[in-house]
């Protein structure tokens, strides 16, 4: 891997098995046929190529379906690649989905102790901190009451105001952000802009190309999983519109 790289993906491909239900009645056997196994291999990225050099703020931009989703859960290791690599260097956080390692039985508080451990932090690194996590997410009096009570925006303050406070080197968020009111919105928006003029990488799939444009760099077009274009975001973004009119 090269030093000056975050994140490098080198001939990547990923499929998924689709699982078909098998005929139980003899209706269904004749009119889907009497074959055993009907399972279809689905392709969702193809031989991708890419490399996120440290400190980048880079926009995975595309339809509903082409593998944006899928590309980051690579990145986090949450599923791996069929064939080829991918690699990243420092601590990694990301935001895929809501409330992705909160226990819906624990308080606000008592899950920021427990998902920032997941990322490495001591008990007295979380201590010095959780005054600004809660701060940040602005909860609250609820930030005592179990997370299933929270509504999706109260979610995503708490899951947004832990990713920023655990001094991670590689930053994900898939579509998170859509979450919760324009004030928050903003707030975390405005935060990451600060973390973007810093060493912080961040790689970020959304579909609001205002708001992109204020934060990204560089912005990476993926088409029916594959690579259809990487450079300046402005530049993808154009090229990726006029494809879409």
């Amino acid at each position: 891997m090269k030093k000056e790289n975050a994140i490098e993906i080198r001939n990547m491909t990923k499929s998924f098995k689709l699982y078909s239900d098998k005929p139980n009645t003899m209706k269904e056997r004749l009119v889907r046929g009497w074959k055993k196994n009907n399972n279809e291999i689905h392709t969702v990225l193809k031989d991708i190529n890419i490399d996120i050099e440290k400190g980048d703020t880079v926009a995975l931009i595309g339809v509903n379906g082409s593998g944006k989703s899928t590309l980051l859960k690579l990145m986090t290791k949450i599923i791996y690649p069929n064939k080829g690599t991918v690699q990243t260097r420092g601590k990694l956080t990301s935001l895929l989905e809501l409330g992705a390692g909160f226990h819906p039985d624990f308080t606000g508080r008592e899950n920021i102790y427990f998902n920032a451990a997941i990322f490495g932090l001591t008990k007295q690194e979380i201590d010095k901190r959780i005054n600004d996590i809660i701060e940040f997410s602005e909860l609250g009096d609820f930030i005592d009451s179990p997370i299933r009570t929270y509504s999706s925006g109260m979610y995503m303050r708490l899951a947004f105001a832990v990713a920023i406070n655990v001094d991670a080197d590689i930053l994900l968020i898939d579509e998170i952000l859509a979450v919760g009111d324009q004030h928050f919105q903003d707030k975390c928006f405005a935060k990451l802009e600060e973390l973007a003029k810093s060493d912080m990488t961040i790689v970020i799939v959304a579909h609001g190309m205002d708001a992109l444009k204020r934060l990204c760099n560089r912005g990476i077009w993926i088409n029916n999983g594959e690579v259809a274009m990487d450079g300046p975001f402005e530049e993808v973004s154009s090229a990726y519109l006029k494809e879409c009119a």
